[in-house]
């Protein structure tokens, strides 16, 4: 069993890499799917994964399957309290908005048709790269 410390730690070493951030900022609209997240973020899926691990280590994130498919959330309680100050701080942050605009389009589509092997996630990048007239796309 972890001490308060260890916890703060953990919390706080989750809360240290950008990714991670880009991460919970995307959940604060619910739960969502590995690849939607993966969608939006572009990185290795074992990279993904990893951040993932640490969120959940730390307690921030849980996770739910279904069949094939990896869902994330936040958690409640404690966690909402330390992410409060984050979102306040973050409120006006352009790649949170680029994310939230992207994982916009992202949604419109199921799970399973992102998994595809044709489906054109860079694609869909551009496009709201495009429409947004952003010159800081990932």
């Amino acid at each position: 069993m972890r001490t308060a410390l260890e916890h703060a730690v953990n919390v706080h070493k989750a809360l240290g890499h950008a990714t991670r951030l880009r991460i919970l900022a995307m959940l604060r609209g619910g739960e969502l799917c590995v690849c939607q997240l993966n969608a939006v973020l572009g990185v290795a899926p074992s990279t993904l994964s990893a951040h993932l691990a640490e969120l959940k280590d730390a307690g921030l994130v849980a996770e739910r399957k279904s069949s094939r498919w990896v869902y994330y959330r936040l958690t409640g309680g404690e966690a909402a309290e330390v992410l409060q100050a984050l979102w306040t701080a973050l409120a006006d942050d352009p790649q949170l908005e680029l994310d939230a605009q992207l994982l916009a389009r992202v949604a419109e589509y199921p799970v399973e048709a992102l998994r595809q092997p044709g489906f054109d996630v860079a694609g869909l990048r551009r496009a709201c790269c495009a429409d947004t007239s952003k010159e800081s796309c990932e």
